[in-house]
């Protein structure tokens, strides 16, 4: 088992946002989560990231307790994540940005530019590495970040909503890099609003409602399961969730 998160609760006030959530991941999976806006997904994602604490419940990263581990250890240990807002250092290159990734496993200059280079390459940055990474656009900033994350070497990417505010045209360049991420052996979780990208992406989905895990399945298992539709798919069907 690669992660496992077992009771996961998560308040903010009297507010349950998590309520006994679980996830089992085994290495090389390609999963989603999903469910409607204040379902808990994005905060349980930010419970398995490092960037929330659970108030109940464990998380395990192979074979680690990585429950009250800060973002920067997770990362050591081969999880990485990205936002669903960009984070761009104003005043850093796209190279220097993805240098950062780098730096956590290549103490050397020349060996993390070197990383970030390949990086750069990969997610089809190269020509703009020595613009400001403010500079990029939206498509730019998002596979920016996934060059940043890739720069760290991790086992396993956390991606929050990778492909949201780009046009149809963007999401199929976004798609093939995600399958070409999973095919270097890297095992992806992916938070995704537009229904279409979880079908033909996913192996299995996750469906939280209300905090808690309604449903676990394959695409089309999950989208045809009765509780799924009531929870938030409603008449707009397999297109998108709210």
């Amino acid at each position: 088992m690669l992660l496992e998160a077992q009771g996961i609760v998560k308040t903010f006030g009297q507010l349950r946002a998590v309520d006994q959530a679980r996830l089992a991941l085994e290495q090389y999976e390609l999963i989603g989560l999903i469910g409607p806006n204040g379902a808990g997904k994005s905060t349980f994602f930010n419970c398995l990231a490092g960037n929330a604490t659970p108030d109940e419940g464990r998380i395990r990263f192979r074979d680690t307790d990585i429950t009250g581990l800060p973002p920067h250890d997770r990362a050591r240990l081969g999880l990485a994540r990205t936002f669903q807002v960009p984070i761009v250092f104003e005043g850093m290159t796209v190279r220097e940005t993805v240098m950062v990734g780098a730096f956590l496993r290549h103490s050397h200059r020349a060996a993390a530019a070197a990383k970030a280079d390949e990086m750069l390459e990969f997610t089809g940055l190269t020509a703009q590495a020595n613009v400001k990474a403010a500079s990029l656009g939206t498509p730019g900033r998002k596979r920016l970040e996934i060059a940043r994350a890739l720069a760290t070497e991790p086992t396993l990417l956390l991606l929050d909503e990778a492909l949201a505010g780009l046009t149809s045209a963007e999401v199929e360049v976004a798609i093939d890099l995600l399958r070409r991420i999973h095919q270097r052996g890297i095992t992806l979780i992916v938070v995704e609003h537009i229904m279409e990208v979880i079908h033909r992406l996913t192996q299995r989905v996750i469906v939280f409602h209300q905090g808690r895990v309604i449903a676990e399945g394959t695409p089309a298992e999950v989208t045809a399961d009765p509780d799924v539709i009531e929870a938030y798919l409603g008449r707009r069907g397999h297109r998108r969730h709210g």
